[in-house]
């Protein structure tokens, strides 16, 4: 996910909030004729699929060229007992320009956090010792902890009950796009509707 890495310092100049996009998990133009924003789950290993093979696609083909904005959501599953930890460091570290790094490492090392439990060691691995500390205190932050409750919530209000579902919204016609993503079939989804 280097490409995703690469693409927010290229896109750091644009990048701005929608109305309650935190703009450091957001990238490209929010004024992007079309925003996919993603709910996923960092235990979720169709969301490391996501991450990893489909998003660096669709940050080349549409997010780059301002056609999409892409906006990450935390929507962990109860069923995965680490995942609320992973979103509160990964939502913590946005606020110091380092979500893709977290979310880059949480999904690289996932089988091995998830089994071991320590969701902390991972994060840590990719922070200097200084953005460390301030990720540590900031994910125990009741504003962090109600930033990945928001995000819960919406999910639940837009009917999610599984990871990964992105919502496609083009205009006031939203499309979610649940599960496991066939690039081939996002990508027609994609181009209809910037017709």
């Amino acid at each position: 996910m280097k490409l995703f890495a690469l693409a927010l310092t290229v896109l750091l100049p644009c990048l701005a909030a929608s109305s309650d996009a935190d703009p450091g998990k957001a990238l490209g133009s929010p004024s992007a004729p079309i925003q996919i924003e993603v709910f996923s789950d960092f235990e979720c290993p169709a969301c490391k699929g996501l991450h990893e093979q489909i998003l660096p696609q669709v940050m080349r083909d549409y997010v780059i060229p301002g056609k999409v904005f892409l906006v990450s959501r935390e929507f962990p599953l109860q069923m995965h007992p680490y995942s609320r930890e992973a979103a509160c460091y990964a939502t913590a570290a946005a606020r110091l320009g380092k979500y893709p790094q977290v979310a880059d490492t949480l999904f690289l090392n996932q089988v091995a956090w998830g089994a071991s439990g320590k969701v902390w060691d991972t994060v840590a691995k990719v922070l200097t010792p200084a953005e460390a500390s301030k990720v540590q205190l900031l994910a125990k932050d009741p504003a962090v902890l109600s930033e990945v409750q928001r995000d819960v919530d919406a999910g639940k209000a837009a009917a999610i009950n599984q990871t990964p579902t992105m919502i496609v919204t083009h205009g006031a016609s939203r499309f979610p796009v649940a599960g496991a993503v066939n690039y081939n079939l996002l990508r027609s989804l994609l181009d209809g509707l910037l017709k």
